[in-house]
């Protein structure tokens, strides 16, 4: 791949969020609900597709521990009728109410803000709720987001800074600053979007496309952890004629080994390697 820009996620590319992100959204709905799901079935929901948002696949598995209180549905199932309504938030409602032979009491008790709240309390911490949220946190928590290990390693970046360089994240802006800080890579403004930047999300090519636009580039590498990480890529070169979108998978977040490979493969990655550090390779 001559690309001459990279474009990169955050969560599970440039920082390991198992035990921050992922560990936030399987202990919010406990706290709420007193039942969950694991860490591995989060992977269910990225999978599906249009879970970009942490907070919006938070609300859908608490939904759908509340839903299995009423009715006898695997989570692979939940989550396959999710993938088949186009994914994300909504489809998870649709799906809720669809097998549901009474829904309104589920929705009664599932409480989105709420969550919402516990979820940045537990990933934030108290001290940066209060600076980030502009209030006090539903409870005392030292914050997950103090245990997201570094994963692009400096010989890395040098690397990579021989081209253009850009950021497409699902995180907020301010928690963006504090992951981009943490691996030293700085970046204008403008050549990176966050979640207060844009409305569609993943695997929207808005943000992509609007990117590459201002880094002047003509072939672009996007590096991503998830599926929607890779549909975005093929979605961009979809509907940019002006330039050339390869979307490279890594096996350093939710997908791993054999399967991971597989999955990124099928749905048409460029490469899958096993962490970004292996990026630069691909383009020599």
């Amino acid at each position: 791949m001559n690309a001459d820009a990279v474009v990169l996620d955050i969560d599970g590319v440039l920082v390991d969020v198992a035990d921050s992100y992922r560990r936030a959204i399987v202990e919010a709905v406990d706290r709420l609900y007193g039942d969950t799901i694991s860490r591995e079935e989060v992977q269910l929901f990225k999978d599906a597709g249009g879970f970009n948002n942490d907070w919006e696949l938070t609300y859908a598995a608490a939904l759908y521990v509340l839903a299995a209180r009423e009715v006898d549905l695997p989570l692979s199932e939940f989550t396959a009728q999710i993938a088949e309504r186009g994914g994300g938030l909504d489809a998870a409602e649709a799906v809720a109410e669809d097998v549901l032979d009474d829904p309104q009491p589920v929705f009664d008790e599932w409480d989105p803000t709420a969550l919402r709240e516990t979820f940045q309390a537990l990933y934030l911490g108290s001290d940066l709720y209060r600076d980030l949220e502009g209030g006090d946190p539903p409870f005392e928590a030292s914050g997950y987001i103090h245990d997201e290990p570094v994963l692009l390693e400096q010989a890395t970046l040098d690397a990579l800074s021989v081209r253009e360089l850009g950021v497409v994240t699902g995180r907020p802006s301010a928690e963006a600053d504090i992951a981009l800080d943490r691996v030293t890579l700085e970046l204008d403004d403008d050549h990176r979007f966050t979640m207060d930047d844009w409305e569609e999300g993943k695997p929207h090519p808005a943000a992509l496309v609007t990117v590459a636009e201002r880094l002047g580039a003509q072939s672009v590498v996007f590096v991503g952890d998830t599926l929607d990480d890779v549909k975005t890529a093929l979605n961009a070169d979809a509907a940019d004629s002006e330039r050339v979108y390869y979307g490279v998978g890594v096996l350093s977040g939710g997908l791993s080994g054999d399967e991971g490979r597989q999955k990124f493969s099928e749905i048409g990655a460029a490469a899958v390697v096993e962490d970004v550090n292996e990026v630069p390779d691909l383009l020599e």
